[in-house]
């Protein structure tokens, strides 16, 4: 049997018995449902990643990279979701969503950032990435979207006003990069032959594999995020960070793999362009999210609040994403400056009584890169509002 093949099928049985769990709440430990409903969440997510890239063969090139992005976090939006409504019942889970929300927009710029360029290193011996000129309206968006979010720790919550400006933010986007030219996708792995498929069965078997995982990560999410929350609890470990790292590690696990492919066969700017609109998808639709789940769970209009450990987490990742912005706003990410990234995300998650320090170093870093930077910059954004 074709290996691709035997791996589509063993992403799908993986959702089986987190599903089986959901369906007939079975007496198991905390700490088994999570790991059988992390599980699902990942085969899901792996399935939902491949449909993904498949259904680029359907849909207007200029909105197949933006779609990936979309579909590939799908799960984390779940996840998210569970807690914001969760939050309605229960005011402990606004500070798991929030942990949630922040955790996985550092990962994706601290870990997945850094590992395209070391594969392409280790691959090819480059010691850049460049970007093509249409991936700066991306990065201008997500700069508007990193200096917007360090409103939210002033005023100290996540409102309906909040979600209105990120949504238009990322309509914004969308409306712009539908309209710009884009190439092939580059398929590889079980995606590469569910696309080689003739037309018919492939569009049933996209399909499938969007509908099916997409449900049942809808089922578990839920139940994944409060079965996580009681694991901290049971095994005396702070939920806080367990929700901020070990549940966006799992939901994100598969978009880090298909980046990680992408970059192995050379192809390191649409893995760089894809992580940039994953990043642009999480810090509008994620963060906007939020405060509408908790409002339609409690029944009227109201912000999620955010306490002082969370107003530090949110600016902390405002931070993190603009020093990310302002090094590529040239067009080009250096090992450097990827080494960078990864050192200083690896000492706040290794030393949170730094994340104080780390914050003022994100920014420090950031006028200083700017400025040497200063010309490419200006060309990029230029480029970005030229008619």
């Amino acid at each position: 049997m074709n290996r691709n093949i035997v791996i589509i099928i063993a992403s799908a049985l993986a959702m089986v018995p987190g599903l089986w769990i959901r369906l007939t709440h079975p007496e198991l430990p905390h700490w088994t449902d999570a790991a059988l409903f992390g599980l699902a969440i990942v085969g899901g997510a792996f399935l939902l990643s491949w449909a993904a890239e498949v259904a680029q063969l359907e849909i207007s090139q200029g909105l197949a990279l933006a779609l990936l992005a979309l579909i590939a976090i799908l799960p984390e939006y779940v996840v998210d979701a569970s807690f914001a409504w969760l939050a309605a019942e229960d005011p402990t889970y606004a500070s798991y969503a929030v942990a949630n929300m922040t955790g996985a927009n550092r990962l994706l710029i601290g870990i997945a950032w850094p590992l395209v360029l070391v594969i392409a290193y280790i691959r090819f011996r480059r010691t850049t990435v460049s970007l093509e000129k249409g991936h700066g309206l991306e990065l201008v968006i997500l700069l508007a979207a990193s200096l917007y979010a360090l409103v939210l720790p002033l005023k100290g919550n996540i409102s309906l006003i909040d979600f209105a400006v990120l949504l238009a933010l990322y309509v914004y986007y969308i409306y712009r990069i539908a309209r710009l030219p884009a190439d092939p996708p580059h398929l590889v792995g079980p995606a590469q032959t569910v696309g080689d498929l003739p037309k018919g069965r492939r569009r049933v078997a996209t399909a499938v594999m969007a509908l099916a995982p997409a449900a049942v990560i809808l089922l578990v999410a839920e139940s994944f995020a409060e079965a996580l929350v009681e694991t901290g609890i049971e095994f005396g470990i702070d939920e806080f960070l367990l929700v901020q790292w070990l549940a966006p590690l799992a939901s994100e696990a598969p978009e880090f793999v298909v980046v990680s492919l992408f970059a192995w066969r050379g192809l390191t700017t649409p893995a760089l362009g894809a992580l940039v609109s994953s990043k642009i998808n999480q810090w509008t639709l994620l963060v906007a999210m939020l405060p509408l789940i908790y409002s339609i769970a409690l029944g009227a209009p109201e912000a999620l609040q955010l306490d002082d450990r969370q107003k530090e987490e949110v600016l902390l990742t405002a931070a993190q994403s603009i020093f990310a912005v302002v090094l590529l706003l040239d067009l080009r990410l250096s090992l450097y400056g990827a080494g960078a990234l990864f050192g200083l995300f690896v000492t706040q998650l290794a030393f949170p009584d730094t994340r104080g320090t780390i914050t003022v170093v994100y920014f420090v870093l950031s006028v200083l890169v700017l400025f040497r930077t200063r010309r490419l910059v200006f060309d990029t954004v230029r480029h970005v509002f030229r008619r």
